[in-house]
């Protein structure tokens, strides 16, 4: 059981809470559009229309979309920087289509704009905005987006995507079709083994990045204990990264309660 202590140091007053509640749902609207179209072209319609309301210029349904409702107040509320949720959207562009992630610096520019800023706009909601957060925010997102990348294969291999930078499997010898096989072999293996290796030294970098921020921010980076559990587990020799290890809810409570009270997170 999590205790009143712990709920304290977590929570955020209602208005903020509700503002932050905002922010995770319209991440999770853009994020599914893939999941939910079969085509590039219905795919690009309904970020359009996200890409609308973010202007002023949504055509119809803005307020019986309780999502764009509430996303809408709190930009408003908050002062929100509206270009990076747009950028956002762009950047979700890329999942629409079935071309390889061609870069690692590609793969960091998508994560920079996608994990990290939302991690960047919860500390903003919480009232807290500097230079030291936003380093912390980027190297959290990078560990987060890359290890979901990692985490993500087996989905995005059966739809034949392929997130892992192709110049990364090149260089050990791999490629675009031996992921899309479904087979593990020893140079997809290096591949990915170095690419949770990235993941986990921006772990490391966040982690030590969290005493340089308020106690009161550093609640907002729990998920980084996620990240570290799921690289624990990718990085073991019976791990088969073609075999998707989907966590129960208590185990992710769990984890997440045991992060709070530890010193990285208290706030």
């Amino acid at each position: 059981m999590i205790s009143s202590a712990t709920r304290r140091r977590c929570s955020l007053p209602p208005a903020q809470r509700r503002a932050l509640l905002a922010v995770y749902a319209f991440n999770v609207e853009i994020s599914r559009v893939r999941l939910q179209v079969s085509q590039a072209l219905p795919g690009e319609m309904r970020l359009q229309w996200w890409t609308d309301v973010l202007a002023g210029a949504g055509h119809g349904g803005v307020e019986g979309n309780p999502v764009a409702a509430e996303l809408l107040l709190a930009i408003r509320n908050g002062r929100l920087p509206v270009e990076r949720l747009s950028r956002l959207i762009e950047e979700h562009q890329f999942d629409l289509y079935n071309d390889p992630m061609p870069t690692m610096a590609a793969l960091e520019g998508y994560i920079d704009d996608t994990s990290s800023v939302l991690l960047s706009l919860a500390a903003r909601i919480a009232g807290w905005h500097s230079e030291a957060i936003e380093h912390l925010a980027r190297h959290a997102g990078l560990a987060q987006g890359m290890a979901q990348v990692l985490a993500s294969l087996p989905l995005d291999t059966s739809r034949r995507q392929l997130f892992v930078p192709l110049q990364l499997l090149e260089s050990h010898g791999s490629g675009m079709e031996e992921v899309f096989a479904g087979k593990q072999t020893a140079n997809l293996r290096t591949a990915l083994d170095q690419l949770a290796g990235e993941a986990r030294e921006h772990l490391e970098t966040a982690l030590a990045l969290l005493s340089s921020v308020p106690p009161e921010v550093r609640p907002l980076f729990l998920p980084l204990a996620l990240v570290r559990r799921d690289l624990e587990l990718m990085s073991r020799a019976d791990s088969d990264p073609f075999m998707a290890q989907p966590a129960s809810r208590l185990r992710i409570l769990w984890t997440l309660w045991r992060a709070s009270r530890s010193q990285h997170f208290r706030s």
